[in-house]
Parts: C-alpha cells; structure tokens; sequence
C-alpha cells in the first residue's frame, strides 16, 4: 500500500507587493532586498483575508485538479483535513482545519493544526499519512499562512522576507507498492526539533507565557521576531542535514533525485546548502522571487508550480526539505 500525491493546487492573494512598493513607505531597495535574499515580490492579503480564506482556496484548486468541475462533490471523499500554520484565524481555536471543513462542506472528517512554523507541510503530511495507515482514505493536507499579518513592519530587516499563500495537497492509500520496484508515494520523512533555539524564532505576546493584561501597556504588538543570523545557521545545517540523512537512510545518491523542493526562506541558504553539499542550485526547484517566505506554504506552493510545470513525471523521485521556528527540520522523500 502507498501514500500518494493524487493532486495539488495553491492560492495566492491578488495584491502583489514588489519591492519598489516597500522602498516607498522605508528605507530600503529593490537592489538591497534582491541580492540579500533573492526575494523580488510577496502578495499580501486583504484586509477580510484570513488563513482559512487562503486555505480554502488552495483546498478548492486541489480538488478541481482531482474532480474538474466536480471539487465540492470530491470533497466529500476526504477523511481528515490537516492544516499547518502559524497564523491561525484565531488564537489556539478554533483550528483553521475546522473552518475549512466546514466551508468545502465535508461530513464525518477529522480536522486539526499542526504547528510546526516553515516546517509544518512536511509534518502535516507525516500526520496525514500515519491517519491514513490507521484505517482512513483520504487526506486534505494544507500548508497556509497570512503572515503580512503578524509582522514588524517598522523591522525592515525582517518584514521584507514574508508574503501570503496557501498550498494544498491531497493525499490517499492506494493499492501501488510502497517499495520495491514500481513503488509509489512517500516513502521516508525526517522530523527533528531542536527546542534549545525555541526564541530565535517566535511570537512572545499574546501567549499563556505573556498573556493579556488589563490595562498593560504593550510597546510592542503580537508580532513575529527573528534572531536572523542564528536562523540562517541553523537553517543550513538542518538543509544539508536533513538531505544527507535522506539519501543515505535510502541508499540513494542526488543524482536519483530529480528535484528538491526546498522551503523558500532566502536563496542565500539555498546557495550555501548547495555549495556545502557540492550540487548545483538548478537541483532546487525555486520560486521565492515571487513570492517570498510564506511559511508553511513555501512548499506545498512550489511543489503544485512543479508539478504543473511539466517536468515532473509519473515515477520521478524529489524531495522536500524545510525548516523552521521551533526550531524545526523536516523532509519527505516521494516517488511521484
């Protein structure tokens, strides 16, 4: 029995935001932002957008790729819907999974979150799959975030990395092989935390740690703070650790893969995981010039970009690598 990839779909916002908009409002360049972090765009979300909103748009490209025309009739063939996110509609409930299933209208399906930042696609689907080893289906796994929401905009050497997007992907037990010759589907993940950097990378406010107080004067709102040179440390060693382990967990060399699909944080990671590694960045399937971090999104975004690019074929063999608050690590290898 295998876990696969039956089909993918993304949603961004309408607003695009390049980097000469934000050069307008800060003190900052399209030049400076380009070559520190390859990033040349983010879509923001509108004021009335929320993740669920971004999710549910990404859930209903999904579905339209696996039922054309038909997508609110096949959502009712999921069994569970697994959300990864940052930015929740709501703090700590109701899950976004929940506002998502009630919208694509499904009955009887488990709905959760799973918070695990810039890595939580990877481990959404690890959930996913281990439900589905356990007697269900079919799984709606989404990446989402609306993080233009929670960030520092007077920070510019953070707030010019984030934009908004969705990912989805839906994810079934087939009757395919899992190993072997012919095999199908996800094959081997690796998640690993690292919880002694837990503050390199977080929200402080708005928590059971630092909660409302009446009254309290707060200098600064709930937003997301970012130690970024210890990030970008940790972020390429967790890359080329988590690629390595890979490959030799399977037995595999890179020229086996046909493409890593990477969490797009900033190409300079990107650049040094690859020179570390000695391969050339065209292995990275990148797509952050557009749209830059967006979190739990990067992948499942860039993911449904290559898969309807054409160049990925039935059998081929990528990867996901991704990182993040936590701090996280994950990766996923699948047979397509």
């Amino acid at each position: 029995m295998a876990l696969e990839i039956l089909a993918t779909g993304h949603y961004v916002p309408a607003r695009r935001v390049t980097n000469d908009d934000l050069a307008k409002t800060m003190d900052t360049t399209d030049e400076w932002i380009r070559s520190h972090t390859g990033i040349g765009s983010r879509h923001m979300a509108a004021e009335d957008e929320a993740t669920s909103d971004l999710a549910y748009e990404a859930a209903i490209a999904a579905l339209e790729q696996l039922a054309p025309g038909k997508a609110l009739e096949a959502a009712q063939t999921i069994d569970i819907v697994v959300v990864g996110t940052s930015s929740p509609d709501y703090y700590g409930f109701p899950s976004v999974a929940c506002i998502v299933q009630d919208r694509l209208g499904i009955k009887n399906a488990g709905a959760f979150d799973v918070i695990a930042a810039c890595s939580g696609f990877v481990y959404s689907l690890e959930a996913a799959a281990g439900m589905l080893n356990q007697g269900r289906k079919r799984a709606l796994v989404i990446g989402a975030d609306v993080l233009t929401k929670i960030t520092d905009w007077t920070d510019r050497g953070t707030c010019v990395l984030f934009g908004d997007a969705a990912g989805a992907a839906i994810l079934e037990k087939t009757d395919a092989p899992s190993t072997g010759a012919g095999r199908r589907g996800i094959i081997r993940t690796i998640l690993g935390s690292d919880g002694s950097g837990a503050k390199e990378l977080m929200c402080e406010r708005g928590g059971t740690r630092n909660p409302f107080k009446k009254g309290e004067t707060i200098e600064k709102p709930i937003t997301l703070y970012m130690n970024g040179r210890a990030v970008y440390n940790f972020a390429v060693k967790a890359f080329t650790d988590t690629i390595e382990n890979l490959l030799e967990a399977e037995g595999i060399t890179m020229a086996d893969v046909k493409k890593i699909i990477p969490h797009q944080a900033n190409m300079r990671i990107i650049q040094a995981a690859a020179k570390r590694l000695g391969f050339s960045e065209d292995k990275f399937f990148m797509n952050i010039e557009k749209y830059a971090n967006t979190s739990n999104a990067t992948i499942p975004v860039a993911l449904d970009e290559y898969a309807r690019s054409g160049d990925l074929e039935r059998g081929d063999l990528i990867m996901t690598v991704g990182f993040g608050g936590g701090l996280t690590y994950a990766g996923n290898l699948i047979v397509w």
